[in-house]
């Protein structure tokens, strides 16, 4: 399932957590899930937020700030399906003519 604006925050937190391993796998499809889930994440969450009764938390975004840049630039030297990015031939046809 592919996110978008309707997906609980378990769901994002899991495509986060299941799409990390994308390296390992050489999968530019799992990146680019991480990709999004990171997005999603970073909108989403406060830096810090109480809960009464229960306490504080923090949430660090320049940790999923970082892993996204890092995401996006392996996803740019390895996505094939981007015509920005594919192989161009020179054409040296009558190069010595």
């Amino acid at each position: 399932m592919a996110l978008n604006s309707k997906s609980s925050d378990e769901q994002v937190w899991d495509a986060y957590d299941d799409s990390a391993s994308y390296e390992e796998l050489g999968s530019v499809p799992a990146a680019k899930t991480f990709i999004t889930a990171s997005l999603i994440l970073l909108r989403r969450r406060p830096k810090r937020f109480r809960t009464e009764g229960i306490g504080e938390t923090e949430f660090d975004p320049e940790l999923i700030s970082r892993e996204l840049d890092n995401a996006r630039k392996w996803v740019s030297v390895r996505d094939t399906t981007d015509e920005r990015h594919s192989v161009r031939h020179l054409d040296i046809s009558g190069f010595r003519d």
